[in-house]
C-alpha cells in the first residue's frame, strides 16, 4: 500500500515538473523571443523574408534537369564564343587531299620499330609509309576510303618483312619495290595508279620492264608517288605512269626527259626533273621563262630562267602548287602559286648552308650543313614549327615534318595528328567549322530574339495599356504580320539579298533583322494580355492619381510585373530562331558558304552519298544543334514553371 502511494506521488511530481517547463518555455518565447535551442543565425533565418526572384532562383536550381541544361548551355556558349580565339579558321582554305576523312587521330603515329631505324618516310595525302633500315615496311594514318571502301592497310602478301627496298604513298595508292625487284601496288587503280591501264583509257601504262619482269632493286635512286601518279628513277632513267590529267606533263617528261635523271618532284599538276648535270626542267608545260621566283640570297626574281643559267641545282622539292630549287651555293629558290607563305623563306643564320630540301602539301623543310632544320609555309597543324632543331636527315609528310638523328632514329615528329570530327568534302576540319559555325548560329539567333522582343514589348505595352484605337491599330498590324507565311517569306527575302551587291557581313546582319521582324507577333499578344490585367490594379491607379506620365506607368511600373512572361518567351524563341536560321541555311537561303553555320553544314551533307558514307559530316553538327535547342527549351519550360505563381509544383 505504501509502495503504491509513493508511485502516485512520483508520477504527480513528474507531471508538475513537465507542466512548469512547458509554461517556462512559452513565457520565454512570449517575452524574450526564441528559446535557447535556436542560435542567433537561426533566429534571423526564421524572420528572414525572401523576394519572389530569389525564391524562383532557388526553385530553378532545385530541378536537376534544368540545372544540367543550364550548365550545358553555358559551356556551349563558352565553347563557340571563346573557342574561335584559340582555334582560328581560314574561310578560303580547302585541301582536296584531306577531303572526307573520318574522325581519327593516327596521322602522326609512327610505329616504334620504324622510329628506331628510319631509312625513308613518304606521304602525299592522309596516310604515310616508311621503310626501316632492316627493309621492313610500315604504314600509318587514315588508311580507309569511306566511299570506295578501299583499305590501304590490307598489305599484299608479296610485301614480306625484311623484303622491302623502297615504298611511296600517293593520294589513293601505294607502290612498293621489294628487294627481289618486284613492283607491288595496291589501293585505287581507277586512273592507272598501278600502271595497269584498260584499253581506251587516256592514262599512261607502266613500262613492261616493271610490269612483267624484275629490276635490280639496288639501282633504285628514287620512288615517289603523287596525285594518282608514280615516278621511279632507276639507275638514272625515269619511268612514270598514272593519270595524265592529274600530272599534265607526265607523258612529255616520261618520253623526252627520262635520261640521266637524278630526282623528280611532283606537285598536284606538274612534275619537275633534276638531271645529273645539275640542270632542271619542267618541259614545255612548265617553262621557267618569264617566271617569277623568290631567292633566299637575292630576294625577288622577275625572270627565273636567266637566273638559273650557269648555276647548278643540287636538290628539288614540291608542294601542291610550289616548287623549290636548291643551288650548289646554298641559295634556295621557290616559285609557283604560293597561298600559305611558301615563298616567305626562313632566315638562315650566317655560316650555315642549305644542303637538303623537302616538300609537304603546303610547307617546305630544309636542312643546313650544320644539321639544323628549318620549316616554313602552311602551319595549321604546327608542321612548320622548326627553327634550327638538330637533324641529320629530314622527311616531309603531307602535313607533318619528321627529323632523323645521326643514328637514323626519329628524333622529332610534328604536324597534323588527325581530325577529331573528321573533314568535309573540301578537306576542311569539321570540328573547327562547328566551333565557328556555332558562334554564327547563336549570334543570329540571339540578335533575332532581341529584335523581336523589343518590338513585341513596345507594341504589347502600348496596346494593352492605352487600349481603344491604339489597341485596335496595333493589333491589326500584328495580325497582318502574323498572317505572313514565315518560312517562305524569309526564304524570299534571303534570296533577294543574295542577288544584291552587298557584303557577306551586311547580308548576315540583314538575315538577323528579317528573323526578328517576322517573329514578334506571338510575344506581343501575350504581353498585351498581361498588361490589360495589370493596368486595372491599385498600384496603377495610385500612380495615375499622382500624375505619373503614362509611358512611365506602362514601361516602369507595369512592364516589370510581366517580365517573367517575357523571359520565358525569349528563351523559347531563342531555340526557335536557332532552328529557323539552321532551316534557312539548310535550304540554301541563310548564311552561305564558306562562312559556316550549323545549318549550312547540314546543307553540305544533304545528299545520299554523304549520309551513307560520310556520317560524321552531318552527325556532329546535328548533335550540337540538338543539344543547344533541347537545353534552351528545358530552361524555358522550367522558367515558366518557377515563375508561375499558380504552379502547383512550387507552392
Amino acid at each position: 500500500m505504501a509502495k503504491n502511494q509513493n508511485t502516485n506521488q512520483s508520477a504527480s511530481g513528474n507531471w508538475f515538473v513537465r507542466l512548469m517547463k512547458t509554461l517556462g518555455r512559452w513565457a520565454k518565447r512570449m517575452f524574450f523571443g526564441g528559446s535557447k535551442e535556436l542560435t542567433m543565425d537561426e533566429k534571423l533565418a526564421v524572420e528572414k523574408l525572401e523576394s519572389p526572384s530569389k525564391l524562383a532562383v532557388k526553385a530553378f536550381f532545385r530541378r536537376k534537369l534544368a540545372t544540367g541544361a543550364l550548365v550545358v548551355l553555358v559551356c556551349m556558349f563558352l565553347f563557340v564564343f571563346i573557342g574561335p580565339y584559340f582555334i582560328p579558321m581560314d574561310l578560303n582554305y580547302t585541301d582536296p587531299l584531306q577531303a572526307n576523312i573520318a574522325p581519327n587521330y593516327s596521322m602522326l603515329k609512327v610505329p616504334d620499330e620504324l622510329a628506331a631505324n628510319v631509312r625513308s618516310i613518304h606521304g602525299f595525302s592522309n596516310f604515310t609509309v616508311g621503310v626501316s633500315g632492316d627493309n621492313n615496311f610500315y604504314l600509318w594514318g587514315y588508311t580507309e576510303n569511306a566511299l570506295t571502301k578501299v583499305d590501304y592497310g590490307k598489305i599484299p602478301d608479296e610485301v614480306q618483312p625484311g623484303k622491302v627496298e623502297a615504298a611511296a604513298a600517293g593520294s589513293d595508292h601505294i607502290i612498293v619495290i621489294t628487294t627481289d625487284g618486284k613492283v607491288v601496288a595496291w589501293g585505287n587503280n581507277s586512273c592507272g595508279q598501278y600502271g595497269v591501264v584498260k584499253e581506251g583509257d587516256p592514262h599512261r601504262q607502266i613500262p613492261d620492264l616493271l610490269l612483267n619482269g624484275t629490276i635490280d632493286a639496288s639501282k633504285v635512286d628514287q620512288l615517289i608517288c603523287g596525285y594518282q601518279t608514280t615516278a621511279l628513277v632507276l639507275d638514272g632513267e625515269l619511268y612514270m605512269w598514272g593519270n595524265t590529267k592529274a600530272c599534265l606533263n607526265l607523258n612529255e617528261m616520261a618520253d623526252n626527259y627520262n635520261k640521266n635523271v637524278q630526282k623528280v618532284a611532283l606537285s598536284n599538276y606538274y612534275a619537275i626533273v633534276l638531271f645529273e648535270d645539275g640542270t632542271v626542267s619542267g618541259g614545255s608545260a612548265l617553262s621557267f621563262a618569264m617566271m617569277s621566283a623568290v631567292s633566299s640570297k637575292n630576294g625577288n626574281i622577275s625572270n627565273l630562267k636567266p637566273y638559273l643559267e650557269g648555276k647548278t641545282v643540287v636538290d628539288i622539292a614540291a608542294t601542291n602548287n610550289c616548287y623549290a630549287l636548291l643551288l650548289s651555293d646554298g641559295d634556295l629558290v621557290v616559285f609557283g602559286a604560293a597561298e600559305y607563305g611558301e615563298t616567305e623563306l626562313p632566315a638562315i643564320p650566317s655560316g650555315e648552308k642549305i644542303v637538303q630540301v623537302e616538300g609537304g602539301t603546303r610547307h617546305f623543310i630544309c636542312r643546313t650543313d650544320a644539321n639544323k632544320a628549318y620549316a616554313w609555309g602552311h602551319n595549321d597543324a604546327g608542321q612548320s614549327n622548326l627553327n634550327g632543331e638538330e637533324a641529320a636527315n629530314i622527311f616531309a609528310g603531307p602535313k607533318q615534318s619528321y627529323l632523323i638523328g645521326e643514328d637514323n632514329q626519329l628524333t622529332k615528329k610534328i604536324g597534323m595528328k588527325g581530325y577529331i570530327f573528321g573533314t568535309d568534302n573540301r578537306g576542311r576540319d569539321t570540328f573547327t567549322r562547328i566551333v565557328h559555325g556555332g558562334k554564327m548560329t547563336m549570334t543570329v539567333g540571339a540578335v533575332a530574339v532581341i529584335v523581336s522582343s523589343l518590338i513585341a514589348i513596345i507594341v504589347g505595352c502600348l496596346s494593352g495599356y492605352f487600349g481603344g484605337w491604339v489597341d485596335m491599330l496595333l493589333m491589326r498590324v500584328t495580325e497582318i504580320f502574323s498572317a505572313i507565311p514565315f518560312l517562305p517569306f524569309a526564304m524570299l527575302l534571303s534570296y533577294v539579298l543574295q542577288t544584291k551587291p552587298i557584303s557577306e557581313n551586311m547580308r548576315i546582319f540583314m538575315i538577323m533583322i528579317i528573323l526578328g521582324l517576322l517573329s514578334w507577333t506571338g510575344l506581343a499578344r501575350m504581353i498585351r494580355g498581361q498588361v490589360l490585367a495589370e493596368r486595372e490594379k491599385e498600384f496603377v491607379i495610385a500612380a495615375q492619381s499622382m500624375g505619373v506620365k503614362e509611358n512611365r506607368i506602362a514601361f516602369k511600373h507595369i512592364l516589370p510585373n510581366v517580365i517573367s512572361v517575357i523571359l520565358v518567351s525569349m528563351t523559347l524563341d531563342f531555340a526557335t530562331c536557332l532552328l529557323t536560321e539552321s532551316s534557312l541555311s539548310y535550304l540554301g537561303f541563310g548564311v552561305t558558304q564558306p562562312q559556316p553555320t550549323w545549318g549550312n553544314m547540314l546543307d553540305g551533307a544533304n545528299n545520299s552519298i554523304v549520309i551513307q558514307n560520310y556520317w560524321w559530316q552531318w552527325l556532329f553538327p546535328a548533335i550540337f544543334l540538338a543539344i543547344a535547342t533541347i537545353s534552351i527549351n528545358i530552361i524555358g519550360d522550367t522558367l515558366r514553371d518557377v515563375l508561375d505563381p499558380k504552379s502547383s509544383q512550387e507552392k
